[in-house]
């Protein structure tokens, strides 16, 4: 027989169960460093957005030379990063994850989705942070882009509330679609979002009826929200209730999702 330790004793709870912020805190740790054992599944998605600021941003001295300019290309492509991370990590994870034999025994455990799927949450949070390392390094260096601390620290608070209605997304796809068909579905998903948001161009740049739909996707949302707390430009009004609402969505796709498949799957 095994006496427990004051540290089991203080992570079980009364009923003799495990408290859920210990399962969601064991769920993302393991989450991570099945991620983390895969280099190339973090090092793609943080190269890309710092690429696309080399070879479009900083040839072009007069947006890579002004600090306002700068910043906002910044903040475009950080939300790009941002999708990336979400939809390749979790649309991808989830779908080869199902193929697995240990997935079907992890879900018959009795803790329930609940920690696993928030976990996935705070994963999808911690990535999108690795990806923008490479990007600010590069705009630190060859652009204009200036921020304040505080600027600084609001950008990192807007990265982790917009990755979350991504991560959701990602999460739908992994659990509705097979590896192999969620590769494209997920590609096509992103680049159309990434483009209409304003994420590659300026929404200044677009014709009237595009900037109006822009301003319906989550993706412009989140990038007039970041672009706001990093250089105090006033966002659009229906930038929180766009995004909100898309969270909203996604998050009932995800559950929808997974209780379609476990229904299919197993009983």
């Amino acid at each position: 027989m095994t006496t427990a330790t004051s540290t089991d004793t203080a992570q079980v709870t009364p009923s003799g169960t495990v408290s859920p912020v210990r399962l969601t805190w064991l769920h993302l740790k393991f989450q991570f460093l099945e991620t983390v054992r895969i280099p190339m599944a973090v090092i793609g998605n943080a190269l890309f957005p710092a690429l696309a600021m080399v070879f479009f941003v900083v040839p072009q001295q007069e947006v890579a030379g002004n600090p306002a300019f700068a910043t906002m290309a910044v903040g475009g492509l950080a939300m790009f990063a941002v999708c990336s991370a979400s939809l390749f990590t979790y649309g991808l994870g989830v779908a080869e994850d199902r193929a697995l034999p240990f997935d079907p025994f992890m879900r018959s455990l009795p803790a329930g989705p609940g920690p696993r799927m928030v976990a996935r949450v705070g994963n999808g949070a911690v990535f999108a942070l690795f990806g923008l390392v490479p990007l600010i390094v590069v705009a630190w260096l060859f652009t204009s882009a200036a921020v304040t601390p505080t600027e600084l620290a609001a950008g990192i608070g807007m990265i982790l509330l917009t990755s979350v209605p991504f991560v959701l997304l990602g999460m739908a796809v992994g659990y509705s679609l097979t590896a192999k068909a969620a590769l494209p579905v997920v590609q096509v998903i992103l680049f159309p979002l990434a483009f209409a948001g304003g994420l590659f161009l300026p929404p200044m740049m677009f014709p009237a009826w595009l900037d109006t739909l822009s301003q319906l996707t989550p993706t412009r949302a989140g990038r007039d929200l970041l672009v706001e707390a990093l250089t105090g430009q006033e966002a659009n009004p229906w930038a929180w209730p766009v995004l909100i609402g898309w969270t909203v969505v996604f998050a009932m796709l995800a559950v929808w999702a997974y209780r379609r498949d476990e229904g299919r799957r197993f009983r």
